[in-house]
């Protein structure tokens, strides 16, 4: 990966963020890292 290429998905990765947090009071963001912490749990138990 360049860095062109990680600057971009930082970017569009900040700006959903911002999105979410403008548009939906991060509601979105916080699911998503809800989902995450489950997703580690359940990795975890295969460990």
């Amino acid at each position: 990966m360049t860095d062109r290429i990680a600057l971009v998905l930082a970017l569009l990765i900040a700006a959903a963020i911002g999105a979410d947090v403008v548009l939906n009071s991060g509601a979105a963001s916080v699911f998503l890292l809800r989902k995450l912490l489950d997703l580690v749990q359940y990795v975890m138990i295969w460990r």
